[in-house]
């Protein structure tokens, strides 16, 4: 069974760690779609600085999650993408797409 999760560590700031995969992403886009529209900070960060291992799924997993912070009206940007999520990303041509903290 995958362990992953996703929790508010600071106001906006939103720690992923675990393995991203089939089995763990639904709860992941539930729970984060929840606690992204219920923060009351202005803008996001998805911390990935933890995340042990992902498929695409994690990809889909953070575009979901860039969709629902758009919705809610919040920039959000993304810290600490693992090697194997930015090569899914990049062989995707969707590293472009995605706001990566510099």
């Amino acid at each position: 069974m995958s362990q992953a999760s996703i929790a508010e560590q600071a106001p906006g700031v939103f720690q992923l760690s675990g393995v991203l995969d089939y089995l763990s992403a639904p709860a992941l886009r539930e729970q984060g779609a929840r606690l992204i529209g219920a923060s009351s900070a202005a803008a996001c960060v998805i911390d990935c600085t933890t995340v042990e291992k992902s498929s695409s799924v994690g990809l889909a997993l953070l575009l979901a999650f860039l969709r629902d912070a758009a919705a809610a009206g919040k920039p959000l940007t993304l810290r600490g993408l693992p090697a194997d999520m930015r090569q899914i990303a990049e062989v995707s041509e969707l590293l472009e797409l995605l706001p990566l903290e510099a």
